[in-house]
């Protein structure tokens, strides 16, 4: 056992049967676990958080094939890393099978010339592509790349799937089964449950605990409940604020409000919150959320949602959390509306697509008085001369009208609002 390497390096699967979860794609009769087996892979996307198990799977096909197996890391790597790497597989000396399997591990770090470096070689089938990405490849991956590539999306692990290789790192010669550790089943499912998904924070968090606690007067390393709250602190967050999870987390946000749901509202918000989210950025998203959403089911959400936005920036951050949380709430609340969003965008769709026609001259402005002798404001009621503030004319152009944009529904607050009929 080499103890410098890390406990989560030393833990990693070296063939299917070790491999533990993703049994959506790597069950028996799945085709990944198939053609692994078969040693038949053709190009192939693996797409998922970190800890999930890509760069193990990766490692279980270098143990597995019979093709020239070469890694790289998009971070470190560039074109002419990827160049000696063909050049190395195209020597039939070295190879005389003339292919290999290349792995790239964070694929999308690769830029547009990087990406498209490879395409040919993909293409002839010199290259067998196996990229690892926890961004989603469908935006960050060539599209010519993905077109040839099956694309295989990786989950979180399970809480019982960590368990299980927590578990199994006890009693393993490579990982920590030459230490006397005594620890409780419910204290291993404490490192399973805080790792959200990542094997690799739980193991870590492991063997922070076992190589920081001294043994006690029979040799034993008790971990603890408060040991191991000390090595694991805080809950992982499960999404990088600037990858793909963080576009998942604030739709879910967003859409909790608008379903009127104030505790997946609060809880959404607190795990962006957790994640380092810019307080400002949720701010903007609850105003949107009020004018889209809210509407005019009732109008003083956009008031409430903007004061908040103006205390965030004021106040800033921890405090920033209570406002936010005020105003999502109050959102989330509200009696909707969406008549208003429904009208500018049917609006803003015959503006663009049709000859909506002409402004009527009664209504257009007369700033010089040569133009009022064109027809320009001539005609023009001043509603305010008229009962009630309201007098009968046409607005819309010709070809427009009888259209109607703004249909009210019956949630709309009409308390302070035109009651023409009443005229």
């Amino acid at each position: 056992m080499d103890t410098s390497k890390p406990l989560a390096f030393r833990m990693m699967p070296k063939t299917l049967d070790d491999y533990v979860g993703q049994e959506h794609i790597l069950g028996e009769n799945k085709i990944l676990y198939r053609n692994i087996k078969a040693d038949r892979l053709s190009s192939i996307i693996l797409w998922g958080p970190p800890g999930c198990g890509k760069t193990s799977l990766a490692r279980i096909i270098s143990n597995t094939t019979k093709y020239k197996f070469i890694k790289l890391n998009a971070v470190t790597s560039g074109v002419g890393d990827i160049k000696d790497a063909i050049a190395e597989t195209e020597n039939t000396l070295l190879n005389p099978s003339g292919k290999c399997i290349l792995f790239i591990d964070e694929i999308h770090r690769f830029n547009k010339l990087q990406q498209d470096a490879l395409l040919p070689y993909v293409e002839n089938g010199t290259v067998i592509l196996i990229g690892a990405t926890t961004e989603n490849p469908y935006f960050e991956v060539n599209k010519a790349l993905i077109s040839r590539s099956m694309v295989f999306q990786l989950h979180p692990l399970t809480e019982e799937n960590i368990y299980t290789i927590l578990k199994k790192s006890l009693k393993s010669e490579e990982g920590l089964k030459d230490y006397n550790i005594k620890i409780e089943d419910d204290v291993l499912r404490k490192f399973a449950i805080t790792s959200n998904g990542d094997v690799r924070t739980a193991l870590n968090n492991l063997e922070v605990a076992v190589l920081t606690t001294p043994p006690d007067s029979e040799g034993f390393i008790n971990i603890t409940n408060e040991v191991a709250k000390e090595c694991v602190q805080t809950r992982k967050s499960i999404f990088d604020k600037d990858g793909d999870s963080h576009y998942d987390n604030i739709s879910a946000f967003i859409k909790s409000m608008r379903g009127s749901d104030p505790d997946a509202t609060v809880f959404y918000l607190a795990r962006a919150l957790n994640a380092g989210e810019d307080p400002m950025f949720l701010a903007r998203r609850i105003v949107i959320s009020a004018a889209e959403d809210v509407g005019l089911g009732n109008p003083n959400a956009l008031v409430v949602a903007n004061a908040a936005m103006q205390a965030v920036h004021m106040v800033g951050m921890p405090e920033a959390q209570i406002i936010l949380a005020e105003a999502a709430v109050y959102n989330a609340n509200s009696v909707k509306s969406n008549a208003s969003y429904n009208a500018i965008n049917s609006a803003l769709d015959d503006v663009k697509n049709k000859d909506t026609g002409t402004i009527p001259m009664h209504i257009r402005n007369a700033p010089a008085e040569g133009m009022l002798k064109e027809g320009y404001s001539v005609g023009y009621k001043y509603p305010h001369d008229y009962p009630g503030h309201w007098v009968e004319q046409q607005y819309l152009p010709d070809k427009m009208l009888e259209t109607k944009y703004y249909i009210p529904d019956e949630n709309v607050d009409t308390s302070n609002l035109q009651k023409k009929e009443s005229k």
